[in-house]
């Protein structure tokens, strides 16, 4: 009685946490496309400047205040040797991301950054000679087959936000195998990575933000009617991005990796039909099946990567490692940040 009770309530965490999770993550995604084209505040790298500015701050009030996650030490040298190479592409990411929002519909930039895992793929098999069981390369065929035909289908197609967006797929692949080897030895959770990326990339960002739009986003000050309501939507949005960054750090501990993934590929259907909802961007009947099969190849993905890994647990201890189970080095529970 008392195991089934403890089930129940951790199968309720685990949905409260993905729904929080979604929230979050298509209120922030919405926001921002909001503030480019509601609020005509056509600067992408001043709103990433502003999300890592709150980011910085959140952390710091998470970890030395409030002291929800203890703080993981790094020593000096490690943090301009393995953070600030990862914060500059984290930087590259977040930038990206906006960018592409600014050009190209909600639903169709979602449906992109689905092409991470096999970005991720591609690049550690060109780049770091990896191998990969035949599963994982079988598996990504739906995912690139149905970004093509997103792609040839998008009623609102822009190549400058198309090139920001898959870019930034390389960004977020590039961050995770980046993870992998230079913070070897640091378990690192969500929010201590925030704690320790945040802040180069508010140093990285800031000069060139005030370089490339600061004299549009003075003269946007000036020229625009409902300033204060306008300021306060774009500082939320950057507060509720670190709120993101804290929600991922809760379902991944309330979550199994494979409900992780379905989860993480539901969500991305949540924020096209949210998206669509409100700012009613066309889409044809082929780019929704484009988006359909794209989602399916991305569960697909991470069923077959939960069932390699699985498979190579159960190997004896005794038994040499084949090159058959080599996996990407995307986690089972991670999240782009």
């Amino acid at each position: 009685m008392e195991e089934a009770k403890m089930r129940d309530v951790a199968t309720i965490r685990a949905v409260l946490a993905i729904l929080q999770w979604w929230g979050f993550n298509v209120t922030v995604i919405i926001m921002n496309k909001w503030i480019f084209q509601k609020l005509e505040f056509k600067f992408p790298l001043t709103v990433s400047c502003v999300h890592f500015i709150c980011s910085s701050i959140g952390a710091y009030i998470a970890i030395k205040i409030l002291k929800i996650k203890p703080l993981i030490e790094v020593a000096p040298e490690d943090r301009w040797r393995r953070i600030f190479p990862m914060s500059f592409v984290f930087c590259i990411n977040i930038v990206l991301g906006n960018v592409s929002l600014r050009y190209i519909p909600v639903s169709f930039m979602q449906t992109i950054k689905s092409f991470t895992p096999a970005t991720t793929v591609i690049l550690q098999w060109l780049v770091w000679r990896k191998y990969f069981d035949w599963r994982i390369w079988a598996s990504l065929v739906p995912i690139v087959g149905g970004i093509l035909l997103t792609s040839i289908t998008e009623l609102s197609f822009n190549m400058f936000g198309f090139c920001a967006a898959m870019v930034g797929c390389l960004a977020t692949s590039t961050k995770t195998i980046l993870a992998e080897s230079l913070l070897h030895g640091y378990k690192f959770d969500s929010i201590n990575t925030v704690y320790y990326m945040a802040p180069f990339a508010t140093m990285i960002l800031s000069i060139p933000a005030i370089v490339v739009e600061g004299s549009g986003v003075t003269n946007w000050l000036y020229t625009y009617d409902s300033i204060v309501p306008a300021l306060i939507i774009i500082t939320t949005s950057g507060v509720l991005a670190f709120c993101l960054n804290f929600s991922i750090f809760y379902v991944i501990h309330s979550t199994t990796a494979v409900t992780f993934n379905v989860a993480g590929n539901l969500k991305v259907a949540v924020a096209v039909l949210v998206s669509w909802m409100i700012f009613r961007n066309p889409i044809s009947g082929m780019n929704a099946v484009g988006c359909a099969i794209t989602l399916v190849g991305c569960t697909f993905y991470g069923y077959v990567r939960h069932l390699i890994s699985q498979q190579a647990v159960a190997l004896s201890p005794r038994t040499p490692r084949s090159r058959m189970e080599m996996l990407p080095l995307v986690g089972d529970k991670q999240e782009k940040i």
